[in-house]
């Protein structure tokens, strides 16, 4: 399942499998449609006329990997690996825009059909690959042992309690399926109570110098960023990047260097819910 933000629309009921399974809804302004699970939480949404593009500020920042990928040339050789296939935008991103290898990992049946027919994601082939499990056991899986250079984790349930997949067992998974120079992205929402937690568990993983974060969006997501291998360039060629990522990939990538810091530089693990919004 996917990531969430607030927002209340009327819903569409389209599918629901399994009991334990939320039913996925759709509702639509008129230049958007949003993806729920059961509930007005938005777990994800798309522009109904760049159905390719990514709508939502917090989903965009997912892609701040790119900040640390050297050669963007280099990018269509990689490998992305996204954790809760939401209305699918990260996925079609790395698919369509990025030429990436993709694999996304989906434990919701009916999620992944209501992207293919109303969220316009390309059926599985040669470069996408939609999987249909748990991610914590997918993880687990030793063909994917130090083969993904970027993996996305968006993990919220319909009642957008925290993240479904959270301990520092499922993120040590999850630093095992990164290549050398390889990026983790995760979505936290910065206003709960699990949010220290959350990096806590993280840091003990990673190590605190490779964790990098965003300063939390209005709506309380805050995105993380964790390097299976710690590295920090320098401002000046981060910089240099985010202008040509900006120009490739229309991210706006230059004003996130303002939000973007070392989490060492952004104060204690205890303090993390006092970041200001962007």
């Amino acid at each position: 399942m996917g990531g969430m933000t607030s927002q209340n629309k009327p819903k569409k009921s389209l599918m629901t499998t399994e009991p334990q399974l939320p039913q996925v809804n759709f509702s639509e302004d008129g230049e958007v449609r949003y993806l729920h699970l059961g509930s007005e939480w938005v777990q994800g949404s798309m522009w109904l006329d760049k159905p390719y593009e990514i709508e939502l500020d917090y989903v965009r920042r997912m892609m701040a990997w790119l900040l640390f990928v050297e050669d963007l040339n280099e990018v269509p050789q990689m490998h992305a690996m996204q954790l809760g296939l939401g209305a699918a935008s990260l996925t079609k991103f790395c698919f369509k825009k990025l030429e990436t290898l993709t694999t996304a990992v989906e434990i919701n049946p009916d999620v992944v059909a209501v992207c293919r027919h109303w969220f316009k994601l390309p059926a599985n082939n040669a470069k996408l690959n939609v999987v249909l499990g748990d991610a914590a056991h997918v993880l687990k899986q030793p063909e994917w042992r130090r083969s993904v250079d970027a993996l996305q984790v968006d993990l919220y349930d319909h009642e957008a309690a925290g993240p479904v997949l959270d301990s520092a067992d499922f993120y040590a998974s999850c630093r095992d399926v990164l290549s050398e120079n390889g990026v983790m992205t995760v979505n936290l929402f910065g206003r709960h109570a699990s949010f220290n937690v959350s990096m806590q568990n993280m840091a003990q993983v990673f190590g605190e110098d490779a964790i990098w974060a965003f300063t939390p969006t209005r709506e309380g997501n805050c995105v993380v960023l964790a390097q299976a291998r710690a590295h920090q360039p320098e401002r000046l060629d981060l910089l240099a990047r985010a202008q040509a990522i900006e120009a490739r990939y229309k991210l706006p990538c230059v004003k996130w260097l303002k939000m973007l810091k070392p989490w060492r530089d952004s104060g204690s693990l205890d303090n993390v819910n006092a970041l200001k919004t962007e």
